[in-house]
């Protein structure tokens, strides 16, 4: 599988059956994200790879109700970053930039070994602190939950979940987020949440509000 096949598979599913992670794959993820650029080689991601059943069932506690499918992952990527491991730009966290090199190549290892590695924002950030004892210096970016695609859909998907888990890749228009020579405002959409798209957000209880904070909040 070249890069640009790895790219075009790249799904971020939500049904998924187990698969076995040994420290190997684990291993092989880390080092496939370990390749990544970053400013000055300062090398700012830190991941913690949760994975065997006790493991991840202490995770479960911190996971939003709108993300209950990730009980099904084989392994959790944590992806936590501060801005002192690396270059500090004035007004600009730039490990945040690296630290999400390094994220997407793992994520393409991930495709290319035949997992799905799908992140999400939708967790406690004070469990997951406490849980895996991260200190509260850095910031929790993201959990990639990985696994098998399952040939099922996940009992645990809402409706609006359950299609967007097989219905079509959406993007917006490559013109609204592609500029050429200088940025043109116009070709920003009017309002995404108006339009009943992808992109707006589903109505409804999906998260769970005791968890930290609002929908606005999030990003898919």
């Amino acid at each position: 599988m070249d890069v640009r096949e790895a790219i075009d598979r790249r799904r971020a599913y939500r049904s998924l059956e187990p698969v076995e992670i040994t420290e190997e794959i684990v291993n092989d993820l880390a080092s496939a994200a370990h390749k990544a650029p970053s400013c000055f080689n300062n090398q700012s991601w830190r991941f913690v790879f949760v994975y065997g059943k006790e493991n991840l069932e202490r995770m479960h506690e911190a996971l939003t109700k709108g993300n209950a499918w990730a009980k099904d992952a084989s392994l959790m990527i944590v992806v936590i970053s501060k801005p002192d491991l690396d270059c500090q730009p004035k007004d600009r966290d730039y490990n945040m930039f690296d630290t999400g090199l390094a994220t997407g190549f793992l994520m393409l290892r991930a495709t290319e070994i035949g997992l799905v590695a799908h992140p999400t924002a939708g967790y406690s950030v004070g469990k997951t602190r406490e849980i895996l004892g991260i200190p509260d210096d850095f910031t929790i970016i993201t959990i990639i939950h990985a696994g098998k695609l399952s040939s099922s859909i996940s009992g645990h998907l809402e409706e609006w979940q359950q299609e967007r888990d097989r219905g079509p890749r959406v993007r917006r228009p490559l013109e609204t987020v592609a500029h050429h020579n200088a940025y043109d405002p116009s070709m920003e959409p009017e309002d995404d949440k108006d339009k009943g798209s992808e992109f707006g957000w589903p109505e409804g209880d999906w998260l769970d509000m005791e968890l930290e904070w609002p929908a606005e909040d999030l990003h898919r």
